[in-house]
Order: structure tokens, then sequence, then C-alpha cells
């Protein structure tokens, strides 16, 4: 029986990632749009946190077996603005898994124009002269130099979640077992 694997999400960087992890299995993989249940721009990694757990909540909500939630943000630290991002993986039991994935400090102009209340998608947007950069390569795209794109980004932190997930299963089933 195929498993309906629910991401909170319709973004393509988001489901590229959700699908490179679990595109070989048996899992129909569906975006859902839900809202994060956080501000447009996450700013702390607590608040990042919280939009993934509440994306992956939402989305079994709409009848999916399992859920997953991915939430980009930045986070204040004592040397300047950085990207976060976190992962959350839920199912039947409720029970939820987190993960986060890398950080890298951005540059002090970009910094600016979120601590002057844009959306970093906003800022992005205008500083390539381009549209749905956070569709595509994502900020952690462009300050790398291509090097690792969003879905990359996202694709590591669904390796954390997936690998728990299958870790805990594999213990409840032995304890069931026994």
């Amino acid at each position: 029986m195929t498993m309906i694997l629910g991401v909170g999400s319709t973004n393509e960087a988001k489901l590229k990632a959700v699908s490179a992890v679990f595109g070989n299995e048996d899992y129909d993989i569906q975006g859902f749009e839900t809202g994060s249940g956080v501000s447009l721009q996450p700013f702390s990694d607590e608040e990042t946190k919280a939009g993934a757990e509440h994306r992956a909540a939402a989305v079994l909500a709409e009848g999916a077996d399992a859920g997953i939630g991915l939430e980009g943000g930045v986070m204040e630290m004592a040397d300047g603005l950085y990207l976060c991002n976190w992962g959350a993986l839920t199912d039947s039991s409720r029970r939820v898994i987190t993960a986060a994935g890398a950080k890298i400090k951005l540059p002090s102009g970009i910094a600016a124009g979120l601590h002057a209340g844009r959306e970093l998608k906003t800022v992005m947007n205008d500083y390539t002269n381009r549209h749905n950069v956070s569709q595509q390569e994502g900020a952690v795209g462009i300050f790398t130099g291509g090097m690792i794109s969003r879905a990359e980004m996202f694709e590591h932190t669904v390796r954390l979640l997936y690998g728990q997930w299958c870790f805990n299963r594999r213990i409840q089933q032995l304890s069931q077992d026994k």
C-alpha cells in the first residue's frame, strides 16, 4: 500500500528535497499549501523550528499518512545574521521528529533588509534582480556560488528526519516482536 507523504508546502525546492530522499520508496509525495503558524520571516531557531512542526502537523489534518514540514529562517548571532533551516516529520503516532540543517552568515546588506522588516525572499529577488529565487537555488545557492542549492540544503535536513524516523520504527517493531 502506498503511503501518502504530505509536504507542508508547494515550494519547488522543498518538494525536490523530499522527493530526493523519499522518491524511490513506496510513497505518494504531495505538496499542500499550509501556513507555518509563525511570522512570514522567522527570526530565530525556535521560531523556524515551530514553523516546520506546524507545517508537518497541518498536512496530517489534510489526510496524509505522514507529514514533513520544512521552514527556512534566520537567526541572530554575535557576529551577524545567519540563515537557518529546520524540518519536522510526524505520522499517525503523532510523534514529532525534528532536525536542523546548515547555517551560513548573511552579508550585512542582506541582513539590513531583514532587520528593516523585509522578508528574505523579497530581499533576494531584489538583490539578484530575479523572481522566485526561493523556489530555485535560494539565498544559500547565491551566497555559496552555487555549491549548494536550497533544495540540497533541505535535502540534508530531510535525510536527518528520515534516518531518525526509520530508526524509531525499527525500535518500535523490535519492542512489539518481544
